[in-house]
């Protein structure tokens, strides 16, 4: 591998030296036992699919997405899966630029093997219309920083973004009902992948002709170590790939780090699973706030609503309430100007506001008052006085009658003519008939001036 060899390059005789004495004694430089494990950190992104992962001083972040692809003709019912490791100069200095060197190579085939070989992800869940249209699995590996042991470091992250992604949901429609719809996260919930195991990759490495097996080899004990086998392993006991690099080691040793990887494959998949929990639960917190802040500021506008409603009729019922003061106090009075008699036919009151068709331009209320039950209660009103003037017209016509016999036939009239334009004002609108005089009230004009 060209980062070993340029750690090699790097490395004194007298470090390597030191870091085999050290091994021979059960001592590795960094403090750990030889079948020990580094500490592992995951970390999610903001968006699903995306995964930091710490394995001492290696970062690398592993990246989920997906698209719309053809099927292969072999296997028009699946899906594909695809892995595009980056190895960038500012995790190693070894590492070119633009150029995927042998390191980058080799990763990228063994995390592909463990997971397509062992059928990890079930592809057929992927097909969207069979022969025609599937879901492709992209699976970016980005090293952050290189401080040794990448396979294992680079496969956590591609497990754990893999199991935090969503892919939209897809139906088809149309006519010919070969249309695919893709629906919106608003509307239906992204799907997620279905992983039916997790399969994990455990690098062992071999110094002094296969004496010596560490677990987990940081970045100096990779440029002194004489040989390596990654075993993919799943906490089940399955083993899925073995690659193996280096000298020849016996079958013994192979079978007891077999033994040992599925050991600590069980204990990463906890880690995995549970640091894939909590970040799920904390999705659904925040998604059931975004709900719960919905629903209240639907609830606050209804609120507001049924309080502008009740505003408006308390305001409608204190002003029919005044209505009612006015007409009560303006029939109470008995002794009423002939003005004020006239002003009321014509539909004002002594102030000269109308009271025709619209409501008072002078009350505060009036904008919340229906038009056409105010026309009513004017309509009625108007009846009302109709009415009373009748009754007093015929007690005058009464007493009337015993002192002046024949002044009773003119008034009578005049008073039936009154009462019956007045009835004529308030019932209904005034037309072009109204403004004509009556026969009786026209003038005689003299003929044509000679």
């Amino acid at each position: 591998m060209d980062a070993r060899l340029a750690n090699t390059w790097r490395l004194t005789l007298n470090e390597k030296n030191f870091i085999k004495t050290a091994l021979l004694s059960e001592i590795r430089i960094d403090g750990r036992k030889p079948f020990e494990f580094r500490n592992i950190s995951i970390n999610f992104g903001r968006e699903d699919g995306s995964a930091e992962v710490q394995l001492g001083q290696t970062r690398v972040m592993g990246i989920v997405t997906a698209k719309f692809v053809q099927p292969y003709r072999d296997r028009p019912n699946e899906g594909t899966l695809a892995i595009y490791p980056e190895f960038s100069p500012m995790a190693d200095p070894s590492f070119e630029a633009g150029r995927s060197g042998e390191s980058a190579v080799e990763l990228g085939r063994i995390i592909d093997r463990g997971l397509r070989e062992s059928r990890a992800v079930d592809t057929e869940s992927l097909c969207i219309v069979a022969g025609k249209l599937v879901w492709a699995i992209r699976i970016d590996i980005l090293i952050l920083d290189n401080g040794g042991n990448l396979v294992d470091a680079a496969n956590i992250a591609a497990l754990a973004a893999l199991m935090t992604f969503r892919r939209p949901e897809c139906s088809l429609g149309g006519e010919d009902g070969q249309e695919v719809i893709i629906h919106p996260p608003e509307m239906r919930d992204p799907l997620p992948l279905i992983v039916h195991h997790l399969p994990i990759a455990i690098t062992f490495g071999f110094f002094i002709d296969e004496n010596v097996v560490v677990i987990d080899p940081i970045l100096n004990e990779e440029a002194v170590m004489a040989g390596r086998m990654i075993a993919t392993v799943n906490a089940n006991g399955d083993i899925c790939t073995i690659q193996k690099a280096g000298e020849g080691v016996s079958q013994r040793v192979i079978m007891q780090c077999l033994q040992l990887a599925i050991t600590k494959a069980a204990d990463i998949t906890k880690q995995i699973k549970a640091a894939v929990e909590a970040y799920n639960s904390e999705r659904a917190l925040q998604k059931i706030k975004r709900e719960t802040t919905c629903v209240g500021n639907n609830v606050k506008g209804d609120q507001n609503q049924t309080l502008d409603n009740k505003g408006i009729s308390e305001l409608v019922g204190k002003y029919m309430e005044r209505l009612k003061l006015i007409s009560v106090e303006s029939y109470a009075s008995q002794n009423i100007s002939a003005e004020e008699t006239k002003s009321l036919r014509r539909g004002t009151d002594s102030n000269c506001i109308k009271f025709n068709s619209t409501p008072l331009s002078w009350d505060p209320y009036s904008k919340c008052v229906d038009l056409e039950f105010l026309k009513a209660s004017v309509a009625l009103q108007g009846l009302s006085t109709a009415s009373e003037e009748k009754e007093a017209t015929g007690k005058e016509k009464g007493s009337e009658a015993e002192s002046e016999g024949p002044y009773e036939d003119v008034n009578s009239k005049w008073s039936a003519v009154d009462a019956s334009t007045t009835e004529m004002h308030v019932i209904g609108p005034k037309t072009l008939k109204d403004a004509v005089k009556p026969k009786n009230k026209r003038k005689k004009k003299a003929s044509s001036v000679i």
